[in-house]
């Protein structure tokens, strides 16, 4: 058997680590090239392609091209399959849209939203952040744009212009940006949704690998409207340890899967308090275990644990995400990048599945 026949065979028995198919399964093998010394490898993978999984796969392939075909310098290029997705004309150059929500407010979900962003960032993905809390829009102090204010007059063809605005390689758009710092936010239904489109329709986001909603706390019409009219990947829903968070959250839960959102999973964030002159020590203020109970018991994905840390607080009031925040813990980082990628993982299983599955629409 000639050594590109074997390698390709070798090769199609790769398992996917986030979807846990094969390439032969998958059809993810496209061909294989080689020109004396120098062997490329092309594959097409289910969305989101991240920076940790394509190393992943790049040191897997090396290996095995080393046993088959010694001496050869191995690059693997990869691309990503069409993904069907419900409602193209919503936002059709953003490949997926994750909404990050809380049935209660205080829980910590903007900053949450904030770093989850910014570790898809850091792992090669071109990311938006669209702050849709619009009673406390949180998104300009996270990320060090507070007092930047939209002028009126930057409009053109029912185009915002000059929105988004990028900050850390991040696209952010927020209310923030319109209204004045001070400025009281009392909106009914109507006009919560139609600030909402807004947002939406009117920003041009361009190209982008994720778009992050951090939405308000609750079930109510900024909620009700995102899964309407934006055709959402996921929820990722934030919560703190103790009981009177968790009854919240199964509100949230239940509200997602009554419109047809999949719930990608539970993030418990404050989960134990490090302090900093004793980092190797651990206190559980608010209790134990509740989101990975909530979990279960609610049959979804528990993503993991972030801590309670002064670096998270230091840092947002620096207008930072933690996450790029140099000088910050390694236990805090250690904690959102888990997260993040347990998020990722997960959206490419759900891509997957949608892969075969007909677009559809939302109906209340």
């Amino acid at each position: 058997m000639k050594p590109i026949t074997t390698l390709e065979h070798r090769l199609k028995t790769v398992e996917d680590p986030d979807i846990g198919r094969t390439f032969e399964e998958l059809d993810a093998l496209h061909h294989i090239e080689q020109n004396g010394a120098t062997l490329d490898v092309y594959l097409e993978l289910v969305p989101p392609i991240y920076r940790s999984l394509a190393r992943t796969l790049d040191d897997t392939i090396a290996a095995i091209v080393a046993e088959v075909i010694p001496d050869v310098h191995v690059t693997v290029h990869v691309r990503p399959v069409e993904v069907s997705r419900s409602m193209r004309s919503v936002l059709p150059a953003v490949h997926d849209t994750i909404a990050v929500a809380s049935g209660k407010g205080g829980v910590g979900k903007s900053t949450v939203a904030a770093n989850l962003a910014a570790c898809m960032h850091l792992e090669g993905l071109r990311v938006g952040v669209l702050d849709a809390d619009i009673y406390g829009p949180s998104m300009p102090t996270l990320f060090g744009l507070e007092g930047t204010v939209l002028p009126a007059e930057k409009q053109q063809d029912g185009r915002v212009v000059g929105y988004p605005i990028v900050q850390y390689g991040i696209a952010v758009a927020s209310m923030g940006f319109i209204m004045e710092r001070d400025q009281a936010a009392i909106f009914r239904g109507p006009m919560l949704a139609g600030y909402f489109r807004t947002l939406v329709e009117q920003v041009e986001w361009g190209e982008l690998d994720v778009l992050v909603f951090d939405l308000p706390p609750g079930t109510g019409d900024v909620q009700l409207t995102l899964a309407q009219q934006v055709p959402l990947s996921g929820a990722v829903v934030v919560t703190t340890p103790q009981q009177l968070s968790l009854a919240d959250v199964r509100r949230s839960i239940a509200m997602f899967r009554r419109v047809g959102v999949d719930v990608i999973g539970i993030v418990e964030n404050m989960s134990y308090f490090v302090p900093s002159d004793a980092p190797d020590k651990r206190y559980y203020v608010f209790g134990q275990g509740g989101g990975q109970h909530l979990a279960d018991e609610a049959g979804v994905p528990f993503l993991g644990e972030i801590p309670l840390h002064d670096d998270i607080r230091r840092s947002t009031d620096a207008g930072i995400p933690v996450v790029l925040d140099p000088e910050a813990a390694t236990s805090v980082n250690d904690g959102y990048h888990r997260v993040t990628r347990a998020i990722l993982s997960r959206m490419r299983r759900l891509n997957d599945i949608r892969r075969h599955a007909p677009p559809t629409e939302i109906r209340l």
